[in-house]
């Protein structure tokens, strides 16, 4: 918990954060509803006898009362996908609509990019890209498993991602769910600060801003981008966008929630940000219980 001692001035009960963060954190499901509806999957985990809460801000996410959400009987016929509650934060900010064509920078495993197709009710194109070939098995899976039919998978580095393929040269809107240095998955991974380092915090801090230059790049004027973390470094968040704002046509702007948040930072370390940073959202696990992340949604503009 160490490296986490650099947080203490920006988080608002401190003591509250790290005992969240030291315990283990609990199973959640989205429901998947390409293939069903919010009433037909609870009422098939009612059947099978598991127990669940739906969460107050987005009734598709359910809190499970099991260790094993992917053996019950909804995940198998793909009623429902395991997915922590955080991470189905960024799609929701994104609001993607049916027909339009909608980019996921970073898609695997997949569970924000299948989201991101069940939201446009499988309608329109998702194109899901991953840099690692390794993870693209994963990614192709669950978008079968899940029924995904509007989805096309790419493998390809974003930071100068090609549209040539396509029959259109813009997206609609971009969710950019970066590779970071994941400090906010503390609770369902209790090795993630291990390896934890400044230089790696520089290091992948350069890879987002590169990524998040291409989805402006790539979405049309008055579209969206999303840009988010599982991460407290505020290098990788505010730093991350404050940079793409100086460097691409694009804003911060608000959005409705309904999670208990922090504002997103104005200042770290001696380095100020655009006060448009304030509308970004800090997810502290103990807020709601969940995770850490980072979100911030961006208009692009003319």
């Amino acid at each position: 918990m160490e490296p986490l001692e650099r947080y203490r001035p920006i988080v608002d009960d401190f003591e509250a954060f790290l005992a969240a963060c030291r315990r283990p954190l609990g199973t959640a499901v989205r429901v998947n509803t390409i293939k069903t509806s919010v009433e037909r999957a609870t009422a098939t985990l009612e059947e099978e006898g598991v127990e669940f809460d739906q969460a107050d801000w987005n009734p598709r996410v359910l809190r499970l009362e099991t260790d094993s959400p992917g053996a019950t009987w909804a995940s198998f016929h793909g009623f429902t996908h395991g997915q922590e509650e955080v991470s189905a934060v960024p799609p929701v900010v994104l609001d993607p609509q049916p027909g339009e064509r909608v980019w996921d920078a970073c898609a695997a495993p997949g569970g924000k990019a299948t989201q991101i197709a069940a939201l446009m009710d499988d309608e329109g194109t998702v194109v899901a890209n991953d840099s690692n070939l390794g993870r693209i098995s994963a990614l192709r899976f669950n978008a079968e498993r899940l029924g995904a039919t509007n989805l096309a998978v790419t493998n390809a580095d974003a930071r100068n991602y090609s549209l040539a393929p396509f029959s259109f040269d813009e997206f609609d809107r971009a969710l950019v769910d970066a590779p970071c240095s994941c400090e906010g998955t503390i609770r369902k991974n209790p090795d993630a600060l291990e390896n934890w380092s400044e230089d790696h915090i520089a290091s992948v801090s350069g890879i987002q801003k590169g990524i998040l230059r291409r989805a402006v790049q790539a979405t049309t004027a008055g579209g969206t981008v999303v840009y988010s973390t599982c991460t407290f470094a505020p290098e990788e968040n505010e730093a991350v966008v404050q940079h793409v704002l100086e460097e691409e046509n694009c804003r911060v702007v608000e959005f409705d929630l309904g999670l208990e948040h922090a504002p997103g930072l104005t200042e770290w370390d001696g380095e100020e940000f655009d006060e448009s940073l304030e509308r970004a959202d800090r997810i502290y696990p103990h807020h709601n219980d969940t995770g850490g992340f980072f979100v911030a949604k961006l208009e692009v503009t003319a």
